[in-house]
């Protein structure tokens, strides 16, 4: 592992539609959850300009209300249900193992940190290994729905010795530049994942079409 320095930018990963292309699986799972309360099938392009979190509130944008409690764990339940069938079939990010591994070899740290629940993630993350790349990964650990800044106060407040002002988070979501924001640390977001280039761009933070972008980018910080 990396042992950071003191003024060495860390980058913290998003993991789904970041690091893992899972979006074709994503929008299986959202339309299987929809089926739940009969709505009708989306699109890739309508998820991501219509995408938010919490994910209630993106369900309520189709549904016209937020769904009830039973709605929601019935949503919830079938696409989870759904995704797990999917998700292997998934590959990592074009380039992924060479920038993580790049940025390791040049004495930089690096963690993960995503909405999917912890017990789930850490094998999922071994299965494509990659895990020896990063100094923590960390997954969901309370119940789905919610945001991510919390998660990146506890996610930072257990790296040991590494500051969000020397921090880079990059994802695919505008939820990643609020939780960064929330930390005081930078974000970079990607294109490839669950939002349209517009909607990333209302963040305030650069958006970028490639990880390899994001990377360059957040050496730029670290100068």
């Amino acid at each position: 592992m990396a042992t950071p320095g003191k003024n060495r930018t860390h980058l913290v990963w998003d993991w789904n539609g970041t690091l893992l292309d899972d979006t074709q699986a994503v929008i299986h799972a959202t339309n299987a959850a929809f089926a739940e309360v009969e709505l009708e099938p989306i699109t890739l392009a309508q998820y991501r300009e219509m995408y938010c979190i919490p994910i209630p509130r993106f369900y309520e944008r189709f549904m016209g209300r937020l769904p009830t409690q039973a709605e929601w764990e019935r949503m919830d339940g079938s696409f989870h249900r759904y995704y797990a069938e999917r998700r292997p079939d998934c590959g990592l990010t074009e380039g992924v193992e060479q920038l993580l591994g790049q940025w390791q070899l040049a004495g930089r740290s690096q963690s993960l940190l995503s909405m999917h629940g912890h017990e789930q993630l850490v094998p999922v993350v071994r299965g494509y290994g990659i895990e020896r790349h990063f100094v923590r990964v960390d997954g969901r650990t309370g119940p789905s729905g919610g945001s991510k800044a919390q998660h990146m106060e506890r996610h930072f407040a257990a790296l040991d010795g590494i500051s969000p002002e020397h921090s880079v988070v990059i994802g695919d979501a505008v939820d990643d530049a609020v939780a960064a924001a929330h930390v005081g640390a930078r974000a970079v977001l990607y294109t490839g994942g669950s939002h349209s280039r517009g909607n990333l761009e209302a963040a305030g933070v650069p958006v970028v079409d490639t990880l390899a972008e994001a990377v360059a980018l957040a050496e730029v910080f670290s100068g």
